[in-house]
């Protein structure tokens, strides 16, 4: 696996808060929604396996760089958030 050449820093967070975070972390992560996300990431790449390092957009149903999927092609990720995001 290749090293991103940008360093995260892990968040400072004390023992209790770090365990609270890792419960919502896996809850969000199990929601119905989450789960079918995920399932369909893992069927298109399967089906296309030349696409390796690309993340696939669920909204535009395309597979792009992982730097324009997540920063949400440049304008960030707050325009996308919460009810303005919809699965075409």
């Amino acid at each position: 696996m290749k090293s991103s050449p940008i360093k995260l820093r892990k968040q400072k967070l004390s023992s209790k808060a770090s365990k609270d975070k890792a419960v919502r972390d896996l809850a969000f992560a199990k929601t119905p929604a989450r789960r079918a996300k995920k399932a369909e990431n893992q069927r298109k790449h399967r089906a296309n396996p030349g696409m390796k390092g690309k993340d696939y957009d669920h909204k535009t149903s395309t597979f792009k760089s992982v730097k324009a999927n997540r920063g949400n092609d440049g304008k960030g990720t707050k325009v996308e958030g919460k009810r303005k995001y919809t699965i075409k």
